[in-house]
């Protein structure tokens, strides 16, 4: 399927008159802006557009969330002109799922673990507790549940090694092994909150964090309903059928291709 790539600005919306540049619609009310973080999406770029910083660390990943939002209602602030860019901002959300909690048993060494206690646990519900205390963030959470009956599956990584015969069955490994685990509940959110957000008149503009095209039909009633969609694939190239139900495209990260060039 064909792709684009992220440009570093984006047009105008494409329902905004000259008059409301100045920052009021024909009704009278100020701009008002809701991002939307697909947090699982965001998390898993979070590498590649922050190469120099922690993943690990929640202080440092709730920031960068911050500094997220705030580049994009100074992006926006550009067309509306008003004094404090802030104030343009509806409501954050932050959509990811609470971390798997129960027993398991590894798959190699046999011995059991709770997850309640992994370090993945800890920094996901230690990032839950640094979000939900920002101001105008709404934290929407689903669930991890087991996909099938095998509670492991071998690793990408593993397996290739395992197929070019770098590495035979007997010396796999715990960490070979990822838990058989999927998100439940977290896409239907951030849908419902689009079609939320539009019907009730609650935002002029909403930006999504995401790459995924799960939301076009959220996107297209948005559009229909005079809504303006800008999109934030943190420079992952985007799929065709997404980019068609867009109004506008612009990353609140610094392109990770330019800043390596600059480094070099």
């Amino acid at each position: 399927m064909p792709s684009i790539r992220p440009v570093a600005i984006s047009c105008r919306p494409r329902y905004f008159g000259e008059a409301e540049a100045r920052g009021f619609f024909a009704g009278g009310h100020i701009l008002k802006v809701a991002i939307l973080i697909d947090g699982g999406f965001f998390l898993k770029r979070f590498p590649t557009i922050h190469p120099d910083k922690d993943k690990r660390d929640p202080n440092i990943v709730a920031k960068c969330i911050g500094s997220l939002i705030r580049k994009h209602l100074e992006k926006l602030n550009k067309d509306v002109c008003v004094k404090e860019p802030w104030s343009l901002l509806y409501r954050s959300f932050f959509y990811d799922a609470r971390p798997f909690s129960e027993n398991a048993m590894l798959p190699v060494t046999r011995r059991q673990i709770n997850l309640r206690n992994s370090d993945t646990a800890r920094f996901r519900n230690e990032l839950f507790d640094l979000l939900s205390a920002m101001p105008k963030m709404a934290l929407r959470l689903g669930t991890v549940q087991r996909k099938s009956n095998r509670s492991w599956v071998i690793s990408g990584e593993a397996q290739k090694k395992l197929l070019t015969q770098e590495l035979n069955v007997d010396e796999l490994v715990d960490d070979d092994f990822q838990l058989n685990v999927g998100q439940k509940g977290v896409d239907m959110r951030l849908g419902l909150d689009v079609a939320s957000l539009t019907l009730k008149k609650q935002v002029d503009t909403i930006v999504l964090v995401t790459g995924d095209a799960d939301f076009v039909p959220a996107a297209k009633l948005a559009r229909r309903e005079g809504v303006s969609i800008n999109l934030d694939p943190l420079w992952q190239n985007v799929a065709k059928d997404l980019f068609e139900h867009i109004d506008g495209l612009y990353s609140g990260v610094q392109n990770p291709s330019r800043r390596q060039r600059n480094d070099s």
